[in-house]
């Protein structure tokens, strides 16, 4: 038998790691506080050579081709629904852009035949010891793994269990952002359209399979905001707060708001972890450097899984080596890719009327755009490893 893991968190970097975990002998165990895979969200987006490297080693890339909206171009109105800038598909879409829920379920389903999931439930402790870490749970009986990783987001809760409170480790960026899905009453094509007034932006389009559905997505500058972040009524009243008063769709949008099954709301935030691991305890994906959006948090996420799993089944379960040299190679790069989350929120909103029409003005011009299109390509590269393929030793 190989060693036990402990993965907290089932989104994209747990069952990414898992899938490698089980391909190398280990046997991985995920914890997730959902009752079930989260559906839904922004789409999510992989570009260069890095990304494709890691898919097709995954042997994921074709199949993600095949699920590929093929982009989603964004189109600003004001509240009388006049146009104020569009953008291409290829601005935002990256060489493969996919729902992130369907990238989520093929992750789950290549990882299931080798790893336990426990949905339902999360951990409450974790102790070390000379040989393993005993975990407990909310609901189910403590238990002992080799390792545990935290592969549970920006609010990671192996990070403050094991490494301190999320303050330490954690800015707010200025902004917040909430998705949800809606019946498409606009009769929308695949795309986004969205009111843009200083500070806020409200956008939707419709869903990419089902023409007939449609996701929204809110974004709005704010100082940080005192909330439960488990409490969904809560959040849609802050939504509903931030938007209230404004035309176009607005209204109806927010009305929307009662009816959605699922809500996804969080501040702009980035993680800044100065040690990616204690002892036998890691984090992996936002956990450890993590950018809300705009950051290329789901590629940085799928290149770190590939590497902290083949790090480990090269180390032979000495977890330290394996440990090191996991962030020793992957934090440059991922830092590299998360500074662009720092200009998301200001971009999508700037705060000002002055800084709406600047941003227009400059986007209006095909060189100006041309330009970012290109600069867009440039994304940060990283030389990947090749790993054993068969089991780790024990």
């Amino acid at each position: 038998m190989g060693a036990k893991v402990l993965i907290s968190g089932a989104s994209i970097a747990g069952p990414a790691l898992a899938h490698w975990l089980g391909r190398y002998g280990f046997e991985p165990t995920v914890v997730e506080l959902a009752p079930a895979l989260r559906g839904g969200g922004q789409a999510v987006d992989f570009r260069g050579e890095t990304h494709r490297t890691v898919l097709a080693r995954m042997g994921l890339l074709d199949e993600l081709r095949r699920l590929g909206t093929g982009g989603t171009p964004m189109t600003f109105v004001d509240e009388r629904g006049r146009r104020l800038l569009h953008l291409p598909a290829d601005f935002a879409g990256g060489e493969i852009e996919v729902p992130r829920g369907e990238l989520a379920q093929l992750l789950y389903r290549h990882s299931l035949p080798t790893t336990e999931y426990v949905f339902g439930d999360s951990i409450t402790a974790l102790e070390e010891t000379s040989s393993g870490v005993r975990a407990e749970f909310r609901h189910g009986a403590p238990r002992t793994f080799d390792l545990v990783i935290g592969a549970d987001g920006l609010h990671s809760n192996v990070r403050r269990l094991a490494f301190g409170p999320e303050e330490r480790y954690v800015r707010h960026l200025g902004y917040y952002a909430a998705t949800w899905q809606l019946p498409n009453h606009l009769g929308l094509p695949p795309g986004a359209l969205g009111l843009n007034v200083p500070g806020r932006l409200a956008a939707l389009g419709a869903d990419h399979r089902d023409h007939a559905r449609a996701g929204a997505f809110v974004l709005f500058a704010s100082p940080g905001l005192r909330y439960d972040r488990h409490d969904t009524a809560q959040q849609r009243e802050l939504v509903r707060r931030a938007f209230a008063g404004l035309g176009w769709e607005v209204p109806r949008l927010l009305e929307s708001l009662r009816e959605a099954p699922e809500l996804y709301f969080d501040s702009i935030s980035r993680a800044d972890v100065p040690a990616w691991s204690t002892g036998r305890i890691a984090l992996l994906g936002d956990a450890a450097c993590g950018a809300t959006i705009g950051g290329m948090g789901t590629g940085t996420a799928v290149v770190a899984a590939y590497v902290l799993a083949g790090e480990l089944a090269r180390a032979g379960g000495d977890h330290r080596t394996a440990f090191t040299r996991y962030e020793n190679t992957v934090r440059g790069y991922a830092q590299g890719c998360q500074k662009g989350g720092d200009r998301t929120g200001p971009f999508l909103a700037p705060r000002t009327a002055a800084g709406l029409r600047v941003r227009n003005a400059l986007l209006g011009r095909p060189w100006v755009l041309n330009r970012m299109l290109e600069l867009g390509t440039k994304v940060s590269t990283l030389a990947l490893p090749d790993y054993p393929d068969g089991p780790a030793p024990r």
